[in-house]
Formats: structure tokens, sequence, C-alpha cells
């Protein structure tokens, strides 16, 4: 009895091991970090459109979101990372590394251009937010895999 007991924890380790893994995986991490930017984007899309009264607070929260995306996600794209997790990255990420680390720069210098112009009013929001949304816009057009919700 002890024996099948073994055998049966051991069985269940087989099991439980590559889905622990699989939930710290590089690919989760960046859908997790991309989906915050896109959170982080709303709030914004939501005042340009009238939909929402401008807040600058809210707009350099959603640019602090945007500025730990650009810092961080070049990271998460390893060699290696190509697939697991429903990964809706491209094979161009890999295939093309410099046009994304460009791409990825892009997106950088525009937040951080956002970030410094401290928006006060629509106007000017409208103005630093319209190259973030074409950067992210660029980006996904050229590394990423649409994929229907």
């Amino acid at each position: 009895m002890a024996r099948i007991s073994l055998i049966a924890g051991a069985l269940a380790l087989l099991f439980l091991v590559p889905n622990v893994q699989a939930a710290g995986s590089v690919q989760e991490e960046r859908h997790d970090l991309m989906e915050s930017a896109g959170k982080a984007a709303k709030p914004i899309g939501a005042m340009l459109k009238g939909e929402q009264a401008f807040d600058a607070a809210v707009a350099m929260e959603s640019f602090g979101v945007w500025e730990h995306v650009a810092a961080t996600a070049g990271d998460l794209f390893p060699a290696g990372s190509e697939t697991g997790f429903d990964t809706e990255a491209r094979d161009t990420i890999w295939t093309d590394r410099e046009g994304f680390n460009a791409a990825l720069d892009a997106f950088a210098k525009a937040v951080d251009g956002a970030i410094e112009a401290a928006p006060q009013d629509l106007e000017t929001l409208n103005m630093v937010a319209g190259p973030v949304f074409k950067a992210c816009k660029g980006c996904h057009e050229n590394y990423r895999v649409e994929k229907n919700d």
C-alpha cells in the first residue's frame, strides 16, 4: 500500500511540476505586462474620445505603467520563448530582432516624451499620447499575432 502511495505521489509530481513552471513562464510574464499596457491605455483613450473627463494624475499613472513596460519588455522575449502560454508573439521578434528592438526603443522614446510633457490639458494629452499609440500599433502590426478573444 505504501508503495502505491509513493508511485501515485511521484506521478502527481510529474504532472504538477510542468504546470508550476508554466505558471511562472516568461511567456506568461510578458502577457501580463502587455495586458497592463492595454489597461493603462483605456483611460487615456476614454479621455481622448470624450468618454471620460481629463485627469492629469490618471494620465501620468498610465504613462508610468508604459514606462515600466518599455523598460522591461525587451528582456521578456529571450530565444527559446517563441512558443508556449498561447503566445501572441510573432516569430519576427526573433528573426528581426534589430527591428523589434528599434520598435521597443520608439515606444520608450514616445513614453519618455509623454512623461516629460506632463500634460495638464486634453490638447497636450492628445499630442503626446498619439506617438505612444502609433508606436504600439507599429509593434503590433509587425511583431504580434492578433487573436480573436
